[in-house]
């Protein structure tokens, strides 16, 4: 029988909150990723009713919902795509600010042409 061809993974950085919780981010984004966060920062597709702050929080989903792996809190880990989100969605606006500042941080190293919000 053939042995499979080992899976490849993206390398992952992890950031270290005052608290000691630990965010995991994905080392790389692809093109499709990029694009679509691109359109997403710009406002492109948003509804006519949304405001600038509107775009800027969809576009920082977006990021963050593409680029983290893992995110301890409390010692407890989150691993699942959907309940990272979920997580986001209801961090306080100390653990948003956070995030966001990681993410500025993630950027700025693995991909440089990415403005983060």
């Amino acid at each position: 029988m053939a042995k499979r061809p080992e899976k490849l993974a993206a390398p992952t950085s992890g950031y270290t909150d005052a608290h000691g919780n630990v965010l995991t981010l994905r080392g790389s984004l692809t093109t499709g990723s990029r694009q679509e966060y691109a359109r997403a920062l710009s406002g492109a597709g948003a509804r006519p009713s949304s405001t600038q702050e509107d775009v800027w929080q969809r576009a920082g989903e977006l990021l963050f919902e593409r680029l983290a792996v893992r995110w301890v809190i409390a010692g407890a880990p989150i691993e699942r795509q959907r309940e990272l989100l979920a997580r986001f969605r209801v961090a306080s606006p100390d653990e948003r600010a956070w995030v966001r500042q990681a993410l500025r941080e993630h950027c700025a190293e693995w991909f440089p042409e990415v403005r983060a919000p």
